[in-house]
């Protein structure tokens, strides 16, 4: 499967890996670690060293509690960093995590090739024009409630059935407005119950009907560190057993900050089958 994506082939044929790199000071793991443009170049330069041949960088934090912000306060926070890397780094992938289609364009402008929204168009409606006209790759993620109450008691009859029918409206709407570069991405963590993202991880292959790469990001969340009662920082080995099993169940995509343990991963799993 390749996707074009605002001019730039992503070839799916094999797995990939998108390394994480987070602006924001917020951010529940390494807020506050990458905070200047030699840091954040750095980063990138040991993420794609290690593997990732795609990158996600984000200015608003989305852990549980946090507020959104407006697209004037997260450029404030990015635009330098967005146009740095633009120019450092032309031959990967560049994605912008944001729900705000003013940020998702600016990065556009300057050759990213991907958007990852969290909130699949709902907090801003002009995303989906943006992403239209720019033949971007989108990433759509499922997400129960808002970053600021979506962990309050999430409850579903079943959670795979619902992110399911939640996909089908959303690809629906895309396929008519003429989207097709769509990613899926199951929201392990937002607005889920641990138990929830234990069952959406078992049922994963259920999600390949949409015929639609998948993308997983479970990378040192709180359905492994709070199971296992220890912190983010020692949930590296809890998190590449849960990609291995993610990649025998159909992920395409690895959403990780730890790029040469999910490469690991995806070499043993290529081997194996």
């Amino acid at each position: 499967m390749t996707l074009n994506c605002n001019g730039k082939m992503l070839d799916l044929s094999k797995k990939k890996i998108m390394g994480i790199v987070n602006v924001s000071n917020d951010s529940f793991y390494d807020g506050g670690q990458y905070n200047s443009i030699d840091k954040v170049n750095s980063r990138i330069n040991d993420l794609v060293s290690d593997g990732a041949e795609i990158i996600d960088i984000g200015a608003a934090s989305s852990k549980p509690g946090s507020k959104l912000i407006n697209a004037q306060e997260e450029l404030n926070i990015i635009s330098d960093y967005i146009i740095e890397i633009s120019k450092n780094f032309r031959n990967i992938h560049l994605s912008i995590d944001t729900y705000n289609s003013n940020v998702a364009e600016f990065a556009l402008t300057k050759g990213f090739s991907i958007i990852n929204d969290i909130s699949s168009g709902k907090y801003d409606l002009n995303m989906y024009n943006v992403i239209k006209e720019y033949n971007a790759g989108y990433v759509m993620m499922h997400m129960q409630g808002d970053p600021d109450n979506m962990q309050n008691n999430p409850e579903y009859d079943d959670v795979v059935e619902s992110i399911i029918s939640f996909f089908e409206g959303k690809m629906n709407e895309l396929e008519v407005i003429g989207i097709r570069n769509v990613i899926l991405d199951p929201g392990f963590g937002f607005g889920k119950t641990i138990k929830d993202n234990f069952k959406i991880l078992k049922d994963l292959r259920l999600f390949q009907s949409f015929e639609k790469p998948l993308l997983v990001g479970l990378s040192r969340k709180s359905m492994i560190y709070k199971l296992l009662n220890i912190t983010p920082a020692e949930a590296l080995n809890g998190t590449t057993a849960l990609n291995t099993i993610a990649i025998e169940k159909g992920a395409d995509i690895l959403r990780v900050h730890d790029a040469n343990e999910a490469s690991e991963c995806i070499k043993l799993m290529e081997n194996l089958n």
